[in-house]
């Protein structure tokens, strides 16, 4: 028998991703190395309500010349450079198998959380982001209308080292005529779960996940926030439904509302860890749409934010995590551990009382 028996928390090993069946080295020694690396420049701490010059405020002429309504609340509308069109003619290459191309037809929206420049979802009342669900529930509806639509993404990225375009608070919903790669792999391991066990594998994770607690940030009735065992990035989260449903539609209003809750917790958290605007990109994953009734989806949200130690140093996935598989230093426990520790005030509130 060895005299120094395997310790998740101290030495290397990999986690299987359940959704896509990929494997993540965690390597938990390293994280007390020195850092010498790459120190990004700080966010703006503060920006006004209102840019005169912003393509998102109320008002305000976008770059394809449409203006902007005053509006008061979260608006959406179709991006002035969609990523894809919805009268792309079909059409491919094929080239002995070497050279493939296929036309992809979709529709681009934008939608804009609130009027105020400032104002993010984590500084936004349960209120404010519960009409930012609605909306999204609206969007969702109408997209799956389009009988050729067979997949909508809802996500945002927030932060300018997200590659965020504008820093007007925003998501972006993204409906494509084929289903992305990254839905197919959980398709595929959700379906195999379902199959062999008459149950969805994420009522399953989460049920074992509440019952640890080790790595659950937040939770309310009707969702949990978690950093997923196999987490890649620092401090990577994902929400999950309580209830099994496919997609968003299917939430009552008192999920919708919960839903919002949840999505304040965690982000006011992330905020509070380095008392900064915190970066990532977001994004719920759901089941196909217009291709059957798919009973093995559950409805998640997942957050990859690329912040590692600081406001100031970022996460790279470079060398190895490119050319082999990903990689992380701090277990999935720890960053559990600090997020759930945080305040549910955030920082800029919690200065304000003390004044």
């Amino acid at each position: 028998m060895s005299e120094n028996p395997f310790d998740l928390t101290a030495h290397p090993h990999t986690r299987l991703n359940i959704l896509t069946g990929e494997w993540v080295l965690v390597s938990p020694h390293r994280s007390k190395r020195p850092w010498q690396g790459k120190v990004e420049a700080p966010a703006l701490a503060q920006r006004p309500s209102y840019v005169d010059d912003c393509y998102l405020c109320p008002g305000n002429t976008r770059a394809d010349g449409t203006k902007n309504t005053a509006y008061e609340g979260p608006i959406s509308f179709t991006n002035d450079f969609s990523a894809l069109l919805s009268d792309t003619p079909a059409g491919g290459v094929d080239d002995d198998g070497l050279f493939v191309a296929r036309s992809q037809k979709g529709i681009c929206k934008v939608v804009c959380f609130s009027p105020r420049h400032d104002l993010t979802l984590p500084e936004m009342e349960v209120p404010e982001i519960r009409k930012v669900v609605d909306l999204w529930c609206t969007e969702l509806k109408e997209l799956a209308a389009v009988p050729f639509i067979k997949y909508i993404q809802i996500f945002e990225n927030k932060g300018e080292i997200m590659g965020c375009s504008n820093p007007h608070p925003h998501g972006q919903i993204w409906a494509s005529e084929d289903v992305p790669m990254e839905i197919e792999k959980e398709s595929r391991e959700q379906l195999k779960y379902y199959q062999q066990h008459g149950k969805s594998l994420l009522s399953a994770y989460l049920e074992k996940e509440l019952k640890a607690e080790e790595r659950v940030i937040a939770e309310n009735d009707h969702f949990a926030a978690v950093v997923p065992f196999w987490a890649v990035w620092p401090y990577e989260a994902m929400i999950i439904s309580r209830r099994h449903v496919q997609n968003l539609l299917q939430f009552t209003a008192a999920e919708k509302e919960a839903l919002a809750d949840i999505l304040k917790q965690l982000t006011t958290r992330y905020d509070n860890l380095f008392e900064t605007s915190f970066p990532y990109s977001a994004g719920m994953h759901q089941a196909p749409f217009n291709s059957g009734d798919h009973p093995e989806w559950h409805w998640h949200m997942h957050f990859y934010p690329p912040l590692l130690r600081s406001a100031t140093v970022k996460k790279f996935m470079v060398g190895y995590e490119m050319l082999a598989n990903p990689q992380r230093d701090i277990t999935p426990e720890y960053a559990a551990a600090r997020l759930r520790a945080l305040p549910l005030v955030h920082y800029k509130a919690a200065v304000k009382q003390l004044v």
